[in-house]
């Protein structure tokens, strides 16, 4: 059974929004700052150049190719059936890690020290059941949990900008090339939420004309956001950023809005549950879009007749991020995740570059520089992230080649 087109240029644009807003700005300066040094703006400005490029790409894929599950369609239609699966498999690894660093982040501003995690089981299990009850249940209260996001962090920067002349950070270390670069990559993490959209390019209205239109406004305020929350985070905190558990709720702190505080912890929480809300959503599109080529088990290629859901899919996935959460922490979910996503993007880009004629929407150098900034920041990131995401992968490989074997046999 398809899914159903009920998704708006509004639900999208709330959606992609939702996962790039509360991914970055809640959750990565820490690391980022820590390996950019004085080099986070750089950093950032690479990762959204990276970002844009690879979101073209996206743009012009799902304008061509308006159905469930992204990359791995994508890859499929243009290049072939072991290039979609390894984009696919990728974007469900890398994704997963993303929603296990989103319910921890969610926890780690919501519950007290010692129900952190069971707390951010509770979120995981709870957003599942959303999810299951519906795409517009989703892209409703994704565009609540938006609004209320943003909400916080205007407090946040008009907090940081009222007591940047006065205040005294810590100087932050000297950048290195390298340690500007895994910035870079670990802030990547924080860009993906456009591959949210074009995963959804089977429930989305007009896809060809509102998909590309919805993955470049949210980028474009996503970007914006994030500079801000970067140049008020240097001003007041510098290298205290690297330490802090909470930064933008100690950024209010020490600008004397204490009666703030509370409301900015409450719109991370808030900004996390819409993160995690939205990657689930994606996450189960994909993995229905593998499920119905076998390349996943077809048992979760079923949509529910009632609400028109992957809810299968969504189970399984939901387990899997709550067995995550049980056992890893913050800054390792943030690197398997940037591994996962930009291996996907790698592979999104070649999709996009093969594609000529109509299909064609933007210049063949933005995919390529799409594609090289990839392959650049996936060999800046920390190594243990490095090589565990190299073993998930060839796992997934290994399980592809076994199955078709068998299917053979």
């Amino acid at each position: 059974m398809p899914l159903a087109r009920r998704l708006t240029l509004r639900d999208a644009v709330a959606i992609g929004l939702g996962s790039m807003i509360g991914a970055g700005v809640f959750s990565v300066w820490g690391p980022a700052s820590a390996a950019a040094g004085g080099g986070l703006l750089i950093a950032l400005a690479i990762a959204a150049f990276v970002a844009f490029c690879n979101a073209t790409a996206s743009a012009q894929l799902a304008a061509a190719h308006p159905v469930a599950g992204g990359a791995y369609a994508y890859a499929r239609a243009e290049i072939g059936p072991w290039w979609g699966f390894v984009a696919g498999w990728g974007f469900v690894i890398g994704k997963i890690a993303s929603c296990a660093a989103m319910a921890m982040t969610f926890a780690a501003y919501a519950a007290p020290e010692g129900w952190r995690v069971p707390v951010a089981v509770l979120a995981v299990g709870a957003l599942c059941a959303v999810n299951c009850l519906g795409v517009t249940r989703t892209a409703l209260v994704t565009r609540i949990l938006v609004v209320v996001s943003l909400l916080g962090l205007a407090v946040v920067v008009a907090a940081g900008f009222s007591s940047a002349p006065t205040a005294a950070p810590v100087p932050l270390p000297d950048a290195t090339a390298y340690g500007v670069l895994q910035g870079a990559g670990l802030l990547f993490f924080a860009f993906a939420g456009y591959a949210r959209i074009a995963t959804m390019g089977e429930e989305v209205v007009d896809p060809a004309r509102t998909i590309p239109r919805a993955i470049v406004l949210a980028l474009g305020g996503a970007v914006l956001v994030y500079a801000l929350v970067a140049v008020v985070t240097l001003l007041v905190l510098g290298a205290d950023a690297a330490t802090t558990a909470a930064p933008l709720a100690e950024i209010v702190s020490r600008s004397g809005w204490d009666g703030a505080v509370p409301l900015v912890r409450v719109a991370a929480a808030t900004a996390s549950l819409g993160a995690l809300l939205a990657l689930l959503t994606g996450i189960g599109r994909t993995t229905l879009a593998m499920a119905r080529e076998a390349d996943l088990p077809r048992f979760l290629s079923a949509v529910d007749e009632r609400w028109h859901v992957p809810r299968r899919a969504e189970i399984v996935v939901g387990a899997v991020v709550i067995v995550i959460v049980l056992v890893a922490d913050l800054r390792g979910a943030i690197g398997f995740s940037s591994f996962g996503v930009l291996l996907y993007y790698l592979i999104a880009n070649a999709a996009a570059f093969r594609q000529h004629g109509a299909a064609r929407r933007y210049p063949r150098w933005l995919q390529v520089a799409g594609a090289l900034g990839c392959l650049v920041l996936v060999n800046s990131l920390p190594v243990v992230a490095s090589l565990i995401g190299t073993g998930v992968v060839l796992v997934g490989v290994g399980y592809r080649m076994l199955r078709l074997r068998l299917a053979r046999a």
